[in-house]
């Protein structure tokens, strides 16, 4: 029998409910079944994706799609799209890449669809799927682009969006004025200023700069770049201005540093009746703060107030971070303490700043308090506040608590780890340190070069010199990390911890030869190693690299070769250099002060501090012990006690211990050594031993026998064990005819033996350094040497004359033989062909009173000039004479 089908009336579906295959339904004739297949409506199954896209129901939108791909179906472009769209709004990156899998349900893919794809992608945070689609696309309109720098506008790739500006420029694109904007914006933001440019000329052949918002853009573009000059020009012949053309413009002036013509500006923008708003206010109170102008900065919050604006969060987070930032901690943390008071919830640089704050004053309580407060508004685990917590609590010493916020941080990024690791190479746990690197290693965050940087410094600076050089040498091997600047000022920085400054400057050296640039921190490392006559070379050869750096400019290296040349002995290098240098602060005054004190030039010292004063500078504490001690040496004590008087009574400047023992040596250079010991003996402090070590050498100096046993018993009781303070007492009893059984202060116990003191002196000679020992007999030409100290001795008639007492670190010659610094002049001075007009030496100890009349005979009859540092005092002899006065 012939088989009918008769047609059936479709099932009625709602838009609530699509069957995930199509349903079949049977009619029998003569008992034969045969299947009658129904299929939806595409009209229908369009409005059901329109209704979840509404409903924000993705997922079940895509099952959708899954079921209709196997009936063949295909769908409209404006429904892709509105699904599209769902998934920017829900923020779902992995919706929208199920999503693009079905998009051969198109009939035909067209470039709004790729357009829109690669703004989903975009914003959804994959740049890398949005360039994917992007560089695929075979036809790229304006919005195709805008999407493309829009995308790489919002994660800050400012280089990456002037490159495809160039790109679009070649693919024959013309940018709209929106577009211009945001490529403006990226010129700015990463400095390049030529595109910039290019893109302004292009604005103006094609007359769409009199869009505001283009103008605006330009004119922050120059700001941004700091070309205030082009900044000027442009605001001025703006037909137009609003609030961002004065915001912008006050930006490039804040941004140069020049806060006063910003100011003028903020005062002409009220002038021209607009009002400045938060934005405007709080650019300038940020500059403020970073200038370091924190109280202008309160006083400006002050009057934004009473223009009725309320400071908000970045308000605060500016003026938080300006008081941390110039080391005025306890009010930062007064201001958050306010800020919350105030109902003005921190954000995660508020919290990062102040838990900073913490981490400096070591405040663990405090510290603890913020962490509590971060945890309740939802920064618990925020990485950036989480990594100043673990750097607070390790440098407070809580190491498990730091460990703690370590574990809890769950997307830990490269500084997350580096803390972590410092923090226990801080507090010596060398083995902890080494099995976080290895975990680190092991993570998804690969160790960076400051993780390297920082194990080669943990290891050099806990003593495991050999392991550090390993890993150095290691580093670029098995990391695959090219070593920086950092790597090799770890080494130098470690070795001269560890007390190996020819090891560091071999570091310097090989540093140079591997064509490593030296920065100012390696500048400012190796020039303390350098700072003794023997490596004045050295000094002139590292001034040599801070040349060819380009490294003189910045204040810090100048302010150290400064230091670095007066104790080398070339103080007309130090005032050179001063005279040089632009811009001065503080340091650079007080360093070239102290090294006139240190020359002996007290009245230079003087006059630079009348000349620091005329020019606004006001003295800190170092300035007032280099100043007391200036007066010392001039023997003016009322001058010198008027000046400690004005530092507490002008300056507020509490006296410390390097103030009083300045006040001692002022009475005792000039021999009030009764006002001396009552000055002692009143003192608000306890003296030290510099203090009575200090008197010790008065009394011997003036031959004041008494006073220079009670500061040598005075001495014996602060340091029992010290051998050349035993030796000095001793020699003090042999002149007063004490017995050492009979003093007063003999310990219950035996004296401590006293080791003989051996005097070495050095020098360099011919790029040499040679080593000379009291009483050797070894040294190269010794009998030309011993005879011709003999003559010297035998031509210096003022050789046996000496007034002070005789009590000296060293044996006398006639028991442990000639002195080494004498030995050192001879092999300077009898052979003609390497003799010097400048002679530099070093010694360990004191020299004594005969070697130094000695040396001063020498620079008078030699017509040289020798400069020789000892324990206690820098000595130039020249022409007879000694810059120390006779007094050391």
């Amino acid at each position: 029998m012939e088989s009918v089908i008769l047609p059936c009336k479709p099932i009625s579906l709602t838009v609530f409910e699509l069957p995930s295959k199509a349903q079949k339904r049977t009619i029998s004739f003569n008992n034969v079944h045969q299947p009658v297949s129904t299929k939806p409506d595409p009209r229908m199954t369009d409005a059901h994706l329109n209704y979840l896209c509404r409903k924000q129901r993705i997922n079940e939108a895509i099952n959708v799609l899954d079921s209709i791909a196997q009936c063949g179906f295909k769908v409209r472009p404006k429904t892709f799209t509105r699904l599209i769209q769902s998934c920017i709004d829900s923020n779902s990156i992995h919706l929208g890449r199920e999503l693009h899998q079905h998009i051969h349900l198109l009939e035909a893919v067209n470039p709004f669809i790729e357009t829109k794809l690669v703004s989903m992608y975009g914003k959804c945070g994959s740049l890398e799927d949005a360039y994917q689609v992007f560089d695929k696309m075979r036809e790229r309109n304006l919005y195709t682009w805008s999407a493309m720098i829009g995308a790489y506008s919002r994660e800050r790739k400012w280089r990456k969006v002037v490159e495809l500006f160039c790109s679009m420029m070649e693919d024959g694109t013309v940018p709209d004025y929106f577009l211009f904007s945001k490529i403006l914006q990226a010129c700015g933001n990463c400095g390049d200023i030529e595109t910039g440019k290019l893109i302004h000329s292009i604005l103006v052949k094609c007359g769409i700069n009199c869009e505001i918002r283009v103008d605006n853009s330009i004119l922050a573009l120059y700001a941004k770049c700091g070309k205030l000059s082009s900044v000027k020009r442009f605001f001025e012949n703006m037909g137009k201005r609003d609030r961002v053309s004065w915001n912008s413009v006050i930006l490039g002036y804040c941004q140069k540093g020049e806060i006063a013509e910003a100011w003028r500006l903020f005062e002409l923008m009220r002038e021209e009746g607009i009002e400045p708003g938060l934005v405007t206010w709080n650019t300038l109170i940020s500059s403020y703060n970073q200038l370091g102008r924190c109280d202008v900065a309160m006083e400006r919050v002050k009057e934004m107030e009473r223009f009725g604006l309320t400071p908000d969060v970045f308000t605060w987070t500016s003026m938080i971070s300006g008081f941390a930032l110039n080391s005025r901690r306890f009010q930062a943390l007064e201001l958050f303490r306010q800020m919350i008071l105030a109902g003005v919830q921190p954000n995660a640089v508020t919290l990062t700043s102040s838990i900073s704050a913490c981490s400096s004053l070591q405040a663990i309580r405090k510290g603890k308090e913020l962490h509590s407060v971060a945890i309740k508004i939802g920064f618990g685990e925020d990485v950036l506040v989480g990594n100043s917590l673990i750097d607070m609590y390790s440098k407070c010493g809580e190491l498990e608590a730091a460990r703690l916020v370590f574990d809890m941080i769950l997307e830990k990024d490269a500084y997350t780890w580096n803390t972590m690791i410092g923090g226990y190479w801080q507090a010596g746990y060398c083995g902890r340190a080494h099995d976080v690197f290895m975990k680190m290693r092991e993570s998804d965050v690969p160790p960076n070069v400051i993780t390297w940087n920082v194990m080669i410094s943990g290891y050099i600076q806990n003593g495991d010199e050999e392991q550090a050089m390993d890993l150095f040498q290691r580093m670029e091997k098995d990391g695959i990390i090219k070593r920086n600047t950092a790597s090799w000022n770890a080494l130098i920085a470690g070795y001269l911890q560890n007390g190996h400054k020819n090891k560091a400057l071999w570091i310097f050296r090989q540093m140079q030869s591997f064509s490593i640039k030296p920065n100012s921190i390696t500048i400012l490392s190796i020039l303390p190693a350098c700072a003794n006559l023997v490596a004045a070379k050295k000094v002139k050869e590292i001034h040599g690299c801070v040349l060819r750096r380009n490294l003189e400019s910045e204040l810090p290296v100048a302010n150290s070769l400064i230091d670095t040349y007066a104790k080398s002995g070339n103080i007309v290098y130090s005032k050179a250099l001063f005279d040089g240098i632009s811009t001065k602060d503080i340091i650079t005054w007080n360093t070239l002060i102290t090294g006139a004190v240190l020359h002996g030039c007290c009245h230079d010292a003087l006059e630079l501090f009348d000349q620091m004063r005329k020019e606004g500078f006001t003295p800190n504490r170092g300035t007032f012990v280099s100043i007391i001690s200036a007066y010392g040496i001039a023997k003016l004590v009322d001058e010198g006690k008027q000046v400690f008087s004005s530092m507490t009574e002008d300056y507020r400047i509490l006296p410390g211990l390097e103030h009083y023992l300045a006040m001692i040596n002022l009475f005792c250079r000039s021999g009030r050594l009764e006002e001396a010991i009552k000055y002692i003996e009143d003192m608000e402090i306890e003296p030290d031993s510099s203090v009575w070590a200090a008197f010790l050498t008065a009394c011997r100096i003036h031959g004041n026998v008494r006073l220079a046993v009670q500061a040598g018993e005075r001495l014996l009781e602060l340091e029992p064990g010290n051998a050349l303070v035993q030796l000095l007492l001793l020699q003090a009893y042999a002149i007063c005819g004490i017995a050492e059984d009979s003093v007063k202060v003999k310990k219950p116990g035996k004296w401590i033996d006293t080791k003989e003191a051996l005097g070495l002196s050095w020098m360099e000679v011919e790029n040499t350094v040679h080593t000379f020992v009291a009483g050797d007999q070894c040294q190269k030409n010794i009998e030309g040497l011993y005879s011709w100290i003999k003559s010297i001795k035998r031509k210096n008639k003022s050789s046996d004359h000496y007034v002070g007492l005789c009590i000296e670190e060293e044996e006398k010659e006639e028991i442990s033989g000639v002195h080494s610094e004498k030995l050192a002049l001879g092999f300077a001075l009898v052979d003609s062909s390497k003799a010097s007009q400048c002679i530099r030496i070093v010694k360990n100890l004191r020299m004594c009173g005969d070697c130094h009349r000695t040396a001063k005979f020498v620079s008078k009859t030699h017509g040289c000039e020798i400069y020789l540092s000892d324990s206690k005092c820098l000595h130039h002899f020249k022409d007879g004479g000694c810059s120390c006065g006779d007094y050391w």
